[in-house]
């Protein structure tokens, strides 16, 4: 994917280094160059998209795969290029354009005739706009480095910036490590207008319109033809190739590509020889299933310590999801084998109930269909007095009261910092800067916004905007521009997304069956095996390696002592954290030990670079 970055004043003042010589952006793919243009007013450059302006001073600039509703602008994409037509589509539609586009894009319109500013990205935040207020305008990027090139901006990170990251294991949006940076959410605009006031908002929100009587053949069928369909446009590139993790979206991915060139598909996939980690199995299943030529790569807990530092360095903000290790590997490997566009499987889960809290959450909706006069004046203080010690009566307990914490607040339940004391984690003069409340405020915003939404659909548009978009994309994203890959991802087709809007919740999710509508609606195509195997995914056994292998557990101990120092969390925590992991569940707390040494290698590495 590419990126563009510039800024914009209504005044025609002019910044006394423009951003677009100072853009501080990652590499591009190879074929592309940095293209720009500036008009009084504003500067904009871009790499590895399209950027145009006409005989008045307008820029129009574009990056991503945008796909163009509109069959004449699509025909001007084709004939001239994406750029030409975004600023044909402002001049007809204004900030009505994004009705007329398509597939995941950044874009950004400067408009000095009107004094105006319109700059998006697509529907699920696939490609992502910081920007922060400037005098007299705005300044924006696909990064956040980009935007802090700019003079009028200072690298000066946030108590609530750093907190939001230990909550989240990232920061999502709007939030940003930085002061006065933010960035947009899925289908959001910003617009710029003479001298008002920046304005955020989205240009779209998703309607969950479920039919009574479903016929669940045809929406099968339909289902298979849209996903066909996405595969052959995001693969019309030269060298294809696919993630193969052996899961339901990666294999159907997959499949669907070898579908469409037999015996031309490559496809690429990651062990561990780790127990309980490993799903290469599945991956040689699907490879043999579709013949697609497969192409391996075992993850070693010396490529961790190899790889860590440079993965820690190569995000613009703190990120700490560990499975952004071994989508690296694979995209390398899928580099260093020729191919210049990867698809990947992600979205899934989240638009056909994949994930197993959507199950748990609907088992402890049960609860809060007892009558409240039963529920609450008599049955919850009976179970909330049980003792935790005996087995089941404890659990019984543990149900009701998880069940008492409304959706979403229930969701983070297994959080880090709502288990754990926040008083004994943190040092009180940095807790004292945060607004706690903060990641649940805005968990409960998002959660809110869908109209006449299911419980089941909301929690799965929160994760649109969370665990899609401000994780698992930029995760995967990220690891491909480092490796030098192109990415795309077939599952969160426009099209695709708003069917999956239709299918009714009891069809997506039933009796506890994750997937149940999409498993039955791939069965005979991809292997049975597959469609009934438990969701895994890459995650990476960092926990369980730092026991037997030293030079990693130095790393990660190291980490957690430099960390000490940085005047965020107590000494004595860093030193329980240890002994957690090393007496308690290793799998859990190794993950918590991986985010703080993520954090601090990050801080090391930016303050460093910026001394």
């Amino acid at each position: 994917m590419g990126g563009l970055c510039g800024w914009f004043t209504t005044d025609g003042s002019q910044a006394s280094t423009p951003i677009a010589e100072r853009a501080a952006t990652v590499p591009a793919p190879e074929g592309t160059s940095h293209q720009s243009l500036d008009t009084r007013g504003g500067a904009c450059l871009v790499r590895g998209g399209w950027i145009t302006s006409d005989g008045e001073g307008r820029i129009a600039a574009l990056a991503g795969h945008p796909r163009w509703l509109d069959p004449q602008l699509a025909s001007l994409a084709r004939d001239r290029d994406p750029a030409q037509a975004l600023l044909e589509a402002y001049l007809r539609h204004g900030e009505g354009l994004f009705q007329h586009l398509g597939g995941d894009f950044v874009l950004a319109v400067l408009d000095p005739v009107q004094s105006c500013l319109l700059a998006g990205i697509d529907r699920m935040g696939q490609c992502p706009l910081h920007f922060a207020p400037i005098p007299g305008g705005v300044a924006f990027g696909s990064s956040a480095n980009s935007v802090l090139a700019h003079p009028g901006m200072e690298r000066r990170h946030t108590p609530d910036g750093l907190f939001h990251y230990l909550f989240f294991h990232m920061i999502p949006a709007p939030v940003s490590l930085y002061a006065g940076l933010e960035k947009l959410q899925g289908a959001q605009r910003l617009q710029l207008r003479g001298r008002q006031s920046l304005t955020i908002g989205p240009y779209w929100q998703p309607r969950f319109e479920e039919p009574e009587i479903a016929d669940q053949a045809q929406l099968s069928e339909t289902l298979r033809d849209l996903l066909n369909t996405s595969v052959g446009r995001l693969a019309d590139t030269p060298h294809p190739g696919a993630f193969l993790s052996g899961g339901l979206d990666s294999s159907s991915v997959a499949g669907m590509l070898a579908g469409q060139r037999p015996g031309e598909t490559d496809t690429f996939s990651i062990g561990f020889d780790a127990e309980g980690y490993d799903e290469m199995a599945y991956a040689r299943l699907a490879s043999k299933h579709f013949d697609t030529r497969a192409h391996e790569y075992y993850v070693t807990p010396d490529d961790v310590v190899q790889a860590v530092p440079l993965i820690a360095a190569s995000y613009d903000e703190p990120f700490g999801n560990s499975s952004a290790l071994p989508a690296y590997f694979c995209a390398r490997l899928a580099r260093e084998s020729g191919i210049t566009r990867l698809l990947a499987g992600d979205g899934g889960d989240e638009l056909f109930a994949g994930n197993a809290r959507y199950a748990k959450q609907g088992v402890f909706e049960h609860w809060n269909r007892i009558p409240g006069p039963l529920r609450k004046g008599l049955l919850e203080p009976v179970f909330t007095r049980l003792p935790r010690s005996v087995p089941l009566v404890g659990k019984a307990r543990s149900y009701v009261e998880q069940a008492r914490i409304p959706l979403p607040d229930r969701l983070q339940t297994y959080n880090y910092l709502h288990r754990l004391a926040l008083d004994e984690m943190f040092e009180p003069d940095f807790l004292g800067q945060v607004h706690t409340d903060a990641p649940w405020q805005l968990l409960r915003d998002i959660y809110a916004r869908p109209e006449q939404a299911t419980p089941l659909n909301r929690m799965m548009y929160l994760d649109w905007q969370q665990t899609l978009a401000d994780n698992d994309l930029r995760k995967v994203s990220r690891m491909c521009q480092l490796a030098g890959v192109d990415v795309a991802y077939p599952m969160l087709d426009d099209d695709l997304v708003t069917f999956s809007c239709q299918v009714p919740s009891s069809l997506k999710l039933r009796d506890g069956r994750l997937r149940h509508f999409y498993k039955e609606a791939m069965t005979g195509f991809l292997p049975g095996d597959i469609i009934d195997k438990k969701k895994h995914g890459f995650g990476l056994p960092f926990g369980v390696w730092m026991h037997d292998h030293a030079p990693l557990r130095e790393m990660a101990y190291d980490g957690l002592l430099r960390f000490k120092a940085r005047g965020i969390m107590k000494a004595s925590f860093s030193d329980k954290l240890i002994t957690l992991h090393q007496e308690g569940h290793a799998a859990y707390y190794g993950e918590l030990v991986w985010i703080l040494m993520m954090l601090d290698l990050w801080l090391e590495t930016h303050e460093r670079s910026t001394a």
